[in-house]
């Protein structure tokens, strides 16, 4: 009798157990797992490879962190969409004293990012580099490498930021940081049904984790691989290199062991006031697009979209996950916001202003925005 009583209660145990991570697992993937005393790098400056067929979408690189070695790029790459998902890319955002990692994940809308410029369609807020129509993904080439030879499903439009600061910063708050807050919006879509990355996805993150030419304190914030045209493919004719670091690079003044805070839970993302930038380009086909291309990325980098500015308006027909107003897009200040190029004091304290980002000011000469 004992022995029923006691199995019966571990099946109810074991069903409620259950019922909790199914309560939680829809919220689960943009929890903070990684918190670091040091901002990570600034982007670099990249061209996007070309897509490689219809229903494959783009997700841009970030520096992850290794206890090791500290920050290395994990390459932006083309990966197969769940259908009438869309991905928001996660960022670093400063907070209690460290910069935490905040995890992407796959959802009906676009969430909050930091508010990171992370290029190619991701303009800080939302995503306007393609959209679902049915069953069917369309990009939009105004932003996005695609060749109407291999896909079809295209539109042209031009997306419009009323405020052009162009950096390369890689995080949100803290000194030199991004200052963005969550629209209504992105809240809402916070709370909704998400689904964690893929597996596609994971297995490029740990085979560009176990790279040590991907990390900072090797390249020097400009790495070899910066993306990719498939996930988890680093062979010589899927890559694409930088063109150049997005800041000058500054070695971190501590160790990884040293940098590397404490485990961290919940998702706290810091939100202050918004000022976000576009990095726009040329469309495929534009003999602008082409020569850059061939002086920059040499000949393993045909294909790849990157012009600072584009010129080329359209319409894109009703898009339920973004609206925008077509306008033209001015060019960017010539001369880039200084930032802070002081280094991160040796024993932070919480209590201490945040450390500043081993990076200063974008290179002048090279006004390329489009990662």
């Amino acid at each position: 009798m004992n022995i029923h009583r006691l199995v019966s209660r571990k099946i109810v145990r074991g069903l409620v157990l259950a019922a909790i991570v199914l309560s939680i697992s829809a919220a689960s993937f943009a929890q903070v797992f990684v918190s670091v005393r040091l901002g990570p790098p600034a982007l670099p400056i990249y061209a996007q490879p070309i897509c490689p067929g219809p229903g494959y979408y783009w997700t841009p690189g970030y520096w992850g962190w290794n206890n090791d070695g500290g920050y290395y790029w994990v390459p932006g790459t083309w990966v197969v969409a769940p259908i009438g998902m869309l991905w928001t890319p996660g960022y670093w955002g400063w907070g209690g004293g460290f910069y935490a990692w905040h995890g992407g994940y796959w959802g009906p809308h676009i969430g909050f990012y930091g508010g990171i410029n992370y290029g190619f369609g991701y303009t800080g807020v939302g995503f306007v580099g393609g959209e679902w129509r049915g069953g069917g993904f369309y990009y939009n080439r105004a932003v996005t490498n695609v060749s109407v030879t291999n896909v079809t499903n295209v539109y042209n439009k031009t997306v419009i930021v009323n405020n052009t600061t162009v950096n390369n910063v890689s995080y949100n708050g803290g000194t030199g940081g991004v200052s963005a807050q969550a629209t209504s919006q992105e809240l809402a879509a916070e709370h909704e049904q998400h689904t964690a990355p893929l597996a596609a996805q994971t297995q490029h993150e740990t085979l560009a984790s176990q790279n040590h030419a991907n990390f900072a304190s090797v390249n020097q914030g400009r790495p070899a691989i910066a993306a990719t045209s498939r996930a988890g493919d680093f062979s010589g004719h899927s890559v694409i290199a930088a063109r150049a670091a997005g800041a000058e690079y500054h070695a971190p003044a501590m160790t990884p062991q040293q940098a590397r805070g404490p485990a961290v839970s919940g998702n706290q993302p810091v939100k202050t006031n918004a000022s976000e930038g576009f990095r726009p380009f040329t469309p495929p086909g534009s003999n602008n697009a082409q020569n850059n291309n061939s002086q920059n990325n040499g000949s393993q980098n045909k294909g790849a979209h990157s012009n600072p500015m584009y010129q080329e308006k359209g319409t894109s027909g009703n898009n339920p996950l973004y609206e925008s107003k077509d306008k033209t897009v001015s060019a960017p200040p010539s001369n880039a916001p200084k930032g802070n190029t002081s280094k991160p004091p040796s024993q932070p304290h919480k209590s201490s202003p945040p450390p500043p980002p081993h990076h200063a000011n974008p290179p002048k000469e090279d006004h390329h925005k489009g990662r």
